[in-house]
């Protein structure tokens, strides 16, 4: 099964727009998620709707992050996506007639919605400021852009 790595990238991607002193186009963004530009306009567009990014149109325009950018947590970075699945796991058949499978089912159920529940305020718990300290703590002596992301790994140098 194939993961949603849209959280990851797009957390990736604002990152190191935080240490942009301009506006990052969608070309640029794309590369760095390795993606197509309309994909990436499709998500900022979700973004730039909670106020969390804003375009600008024009020779040298593009997209930036607002003021209290630092404040932003996972949580509102999920949920500006649409809540996509946070587990790859799930109940073979949602309606079962069967009661065996009911009962699987509801302990299933239940320990899914508790691990989301806890996964989702964990989200809530972390800013964007947080991770450019984490990521500063990590590179204290190194500017982001002289530290390119490797395309195939997705890590830093």
């Amino acid at each position: 099964m194939k993961r949603d790595s849209r959280l990851s990238g797009i957390l990736h991607v604002l990152l190191h727009m935080a240490e942009q002193d301009g506006p990052a186009t969608s070309e640029t963004l794309a590369t760095a998620m390795q993606t197509n530009p309309v994909v990436i306009r499709r998500i900022m567009a979700g973004l730039r709707d909670r106020d969390y990014v804003r375009s600008e149109k024009g020779h040298g325009g593009g997209w930036r992050l607002t003021p209290g950018w630092d404040g932003i947590t996972l949580r509102d970075i999920y949920d500006a996506l649409g809540h996509p699945s946070l587990l790859a796991i799930g109940n073979r058949t949602e309606a079962p007639g069967c009661l065996v499978e009911q009962a699987v089912n509801s302990a299933l159920g239940s320990a899914f919605d508790q691990a989301e529940a806890l996964l989702l305020a964990r989200f809530g718990e972390i800013t964007l400021g947080m991770l450019s300290a984490d990521f500063h703590a990590r590179r204290p002596d190194a500017p982001i852009h002289s530290t390119p992301c490797d395309k195939e790994s997705g890590h830093g140098r």
